[in-house]
């Protein structure tokens, strides 16, 4: 979610450690761009510069206010999870006595506690961050031991949560110490210089040698060497690799495109959405609640705005909130909404959900609802955006930094929030136990490894969408959460390959889509469970329906659903998961099927034609 470089050189100070910072900075840039900052260990001691907003102005006031030559510098894009957006909270936050600078990628979820300890001890604090509650443990350990390596060690085993750290000190001038959890970090082997990054884009250009680090490690670079241990202090040898892809992709992590990198972030970006979502009593908390408790147990509908592939995830949820809180779900696109005089009032929660927050239709309709007495919850990737601030509750879905024009990660990220809103009201309103909702989590958990089974064997998928490249018109047919699920499969191919494709709820095929069957068309048919036999036996009829009439039926359908074999040309697998939660990897092999094929037809799949990334005017 936030880009990290760290760096370290030769003992005579000089530029390069900015320079080296600031070029791993601007690839990584696509990893935050809410903040930058930079840190260095010069000859005077630490100095260092933060701006809130793009890299850009970091280097502007770089440019008016040079730092001086330095030997070692660490350097970070940000992106909001705890703090706004702020130059306060910009990294790299550094110890009360100025001799410590340390960044941080992840969420530290025990960080109140750990503030409230410091601050019982009179350190104070200059942001609303977790990452400063790591910047002054470290800092207190170090002058404990006066060994930064061990110091960071102590510190990783008190934090809980997903973190990658990096250290610098004053008294250290040629070292850089690093931990990771849950987070990535790698390490560039150079000549007489080291580097760190959370991903090797940040230092590609000046070393192909990388050295994988594992979970739970901390290390130590000097210009001439790379020393790793575990949390308990035992050595660890990494694994080492050479990159094999150059500087011009190694700001899409080695993929050919966003979209591609973005897809295979998905398992990342559904357990990122999960983290930290209970509390000590196991209960389920959100991001930002500026609602009353009692206001959301009288809720007796809900109205979900959104436009584009997040209506899609709110069709989703309406299922699972429906079936798990008993209250009615209707799902309005944004931009018809405030148009239409939909009946709303005090009792009424409308859910708001966008990835950047500014969508300008969906803010329309946040305000429309807001002026008639309704409560909005927001469901948003961009910390602090409009959308965020103007609402009265926010659950953010940690994806991450999406690029690429059409929505995947952040489908995944919005439908997986979508459940956990859907579990906190049946928590609040009774309708489940702890247990219960402790086994919906244990479910939810269960399905990043289950996307990457997908992702691990897409090969098949990619042959087929190339096979297809001149296909002119696809239909996709879906039931129950297949539904919602079709539609954004054809969304993704008309906004990727330019061609016709439509989804369709399967029912309605006889009452009309049937007629658009002809010889040789190409019909994706999202196949519920055999374990609800009511919803597959009637899908498993609509696949005999349209081959019957010529069409070739692709067909996604669970491991061990050997019922649709007779009747489809193709079948791509999934793994089995609950009925709710089965859109989670039902829509992975649509959007590398989509991806591949508009790739074949040698087309822009990041920027497609006509769109953007966020749709800031009605």
């Amino acid at each position: 979610m936030c880009g990290i470089v760290g760096y370290v050189g030769p003992a005579e100070p000089s530029t390069r450690p900015l320079d080296v910072v600031l070029e791993g900075l601007a690839r990584l840039e696509y990893r935050g761009y809410d903040s930058a900052g930079v840190a260095l260990v010069t000859e005077g001691g630490l100095a260092w510069a933060k701006r809130s907003g793009k890299l850009t102005n970091l280097t502007t006031a770089l440019a008016e206010h040079p730092l001086p030559p330095a030997t070692a510098g660490i350097g970070h894009t940000r992106w909001a999870t705890h703090g706004g957006p702020t130059d306060a909270n910009a990294h790299p936050h550094v110890s009360a006595d100025g001799k410590l600078a340390l960044i941080h990628n992840g969420i530290i979820e025990n960080f109140r506690e750990l503030r409230q300890e410091l601050e019982a001890d009179g350190v104070p604090f200059a942001s609303e961050t977790d990452t400063e509650v790591a910047a002054h443990l470290v800092a207190r350990a170090f002058d404990q031991t006066g060994d930064l390596t061990e110091a960071m060690r102590q510190v990783a085993t008190r934090l809980d949560g997903a973190f990658t750290l990096l250290a610098v000190h004053a008294s250290l001038p040629q070292t850089v110490v690093g931990a990771r959890r849950n987070s990535p970090l790698v390490v560039g082997r150079g000549d007489g210089e080291n580097f760190m990054g959370s991903d090797v884009s940040a230092f590609i250009s000046h070393t192909r040698h990388a050295l994988e680090l594992g979970q739970d490690q901390i290390v130590t670079i000097t210009p001439d060497s790379i020393e790793v241990i575990d949390t308990e202090g035992n050595t660890v040898t990494p694994r080492e690799y050479d990159v094999d892809w150059d500087a011009s992709t190694a700001v899409k992590g080695g993929f050919a495109t966003f979209m591609d990198k973005e897809i295979h972030d998905q398992p990342k970006a559904v357990a990122d959405t999960l983290l930290g979502r209970t509390d000590d009593r196991g209960f389920l908390q959100l991001d930002e609640l500026r609602i009353e408790e009692s206001v959301l147990r009288s809720v007796d509908k809900i109205i979900v705005v959104a436009c584009g592939t997040a209506a899609y995830a709110g069709h989703v949820a309406k299922y699972a909130i429906e079936h798990w809180c008993r209250i009615p779900v209707e799902v309005e696109l944004a931009h018809e909404f405030r148009y239409r005089d939909a009946v709303v009032s005090e009792k009424t929660l409308v859910v708001a959900i966008t990835q950047s927050g500014e969508t300008m239709d969906t803010l329309q309709a946040v305000r429309h609802a807001r002026e008639q007495g309704s409560k909005v919850l927001a469901i948003v990737n961009t910390y602090g955006s409009t959308i965020a601030r103007e609402s009265d509750a926010v659950l953010y879905t940690h994806a991450g930094p999406e690029v690429a024009v059409a929505s995947t990660k952040a489908f995944l990220a919005q439908i997986t929030a979508c459940y956990l809103l859907g579990l906190y009201l049946a928590q609040l309103r009774g309708n489940k136990y702890v247990d219960e909702i402790a086994g919906y989590l244990d479910e939810l958990g269960a399905i990043p490894e289950k996307v990457q089974r997908i992702l691990d064997n897409a090969d098949h998928i990619r042959e087929v969408a190339r096979e297809m490249q001149d296909t002119t018109s696809v239909l996709f047919l879906g039931r129950h959460v297949g539904y919602p699920v079709a539609m954004e499969g054809a969304l993704k191919l008309k906004e990727l390959a330019y061609i016709h494709a439509e989804g369709f709820a399967a029912g309605e095929l006889k009452h009309g889509p049937i007629a658009l069957i002809a010889e040789g068309q190409p019909v994706f048919i999202v196949t519920p469970t055999p374990r609800r036999p009511e919803l597959h036996q009637k899908v498993v009829s609509n696949i005999q329906e349209v081959r019957a009439r010529g069409a070739r039926t692709l067909v996604i359908a669970e491991e061990g659903d050997h019922d649709v074999e007779p009747y489809a040309d193709i079948i791509f697998r999934i793994p089995q998961a609950p009925t709710l939660m089965l859109p989670l990897l039902m829509v992975v092999p649509l959007q590398i099927f989509a991806c591949e094929l508009a790739s074949a037809k040698g087309l822009d799949v990041d920027q497609p034609r006509n769109l953007a990334k966020s749709v800031t005017v009605e």
